[in-house]
């Protein structure tokens, strides 16, 4: 029987975590630190921009699906793998600042999207990681730039979040779910993230997946406000007001005890059954 227990422990301890696609914010990693400001250099994500502008659809919803089995028969996902393959003969280090924000950015959400062409049978993102029980992709290595093996919660946590320190990283890094942050339909740039970070917040924490007031007051908000919380604000006090800043419905409600909130996060796959249209004759 103990190795049936043994066995079962471990996956409540896997569901424990399931919640959760990452650890609190680490160090920065010193070695993404360098930059180089004196460089022109100007990264062509003109390839994910395509894919964005072919299988992106902006639904009447609020929230951005991606048409991954037209992606699929499209043959996508090994252009997709050929803008992989450019980001990864790119050392960032060697990039202006401004030019190294969106390269992880994109770089992310096009990791991101491979992995899900690459499981088409599979419902959530949280079923698609590599390892036995484990939750998700996000500690495999994905790929490799400047001879580091990368995964996507390296990118995540340890170069945008500690480097950057910008809350708004949390609306452009985009993890295949119903409950994330849109998806942009633009790929970011270094003349347009700034314009395309606050709208990606302003979007967020007006819809309803973000932040919602119900019948009796009580507030319904993202967990990405309960996971990561320390990017947001202080603490919850300060996360209420940092919401009603953004979203008029919540000028009246005052702060809660974590009790009066509810969290929640919904991880269903944000596919969409898309067809085009076929072009008039």
């Amino acid at each position: 029987m103990r190795p049936a227990l043994l066995l079962l422990t471990t996956v409540c301890l896997c569901l424990a975590q399931a919640d959760v696609k990452s650890d609190v914010k680490q160090a920065p990693w010193e070695i993404w630190l360098p930059s180089n400001e004196n460089s022109s250099v100007s990264v062509d994500h003109s390839d994910w921009q395509r894919f964005l502008d072919s299988f992106v659809v902006s639904n009447p919803d609020g929230i951005n699906r991606v048409a991954y089995a037209e992606a699929r028969a499209a043959g996508e996902a090994s252009s997709l793998e050929r803008y992989l393959q450019l980001m990864a003969d790119i050392d960032p280090r060697k990039l202006s600042r401004n030019e190294q924000f969106p390269y992880w950015v994109n770089l992310y959400n096009a990791l991101t999207i491979s992995v899900v062409l690459q499981n088409p049978e599979k419902s959530s993102i949280r079923r698609m990681g590599r390892r036995f029980f484990s939750v998700g992709p996000w500690d495999d290595e994905l790929i490799t730039i400047a001879g580091i093996p990368l995964t996507l919660n390296d990118i995540e946590h340890r170069i945008l979040r500690p480097i950057w320190q910008d809350r708004r990283i949390h609306y452009a890094v985009n993890c295949a779910s119903l409950g994330c942050p849109n998806l942009d339909q633009r790929a970011y740039t270094s003349r347009t993230f700034e314009q395309q970070l606050s709208k990606a917040e302003h979007e967020y924490l007006n819809h309803p997946r973000g932040v919602k007031v119900v019948d009796d007051g009580r507030l319904h908000l993202s967990s990405l406000f309960n996971w990561y919380q320390e990017d947001f604000a202080a603490s919850e006090d300060a996360l209420i007001l940092y919401l009603a800043g953004h979203n008029q419905s919540l000028a009246n409600v005052s702060a809660s005890p974590r009790s009066e909130i509810r969290y929640s996060y919904d991880w269903s796959l944000n596919g969409h059954d898309y067809q085009r249209p076929l072009p008039d004759d």
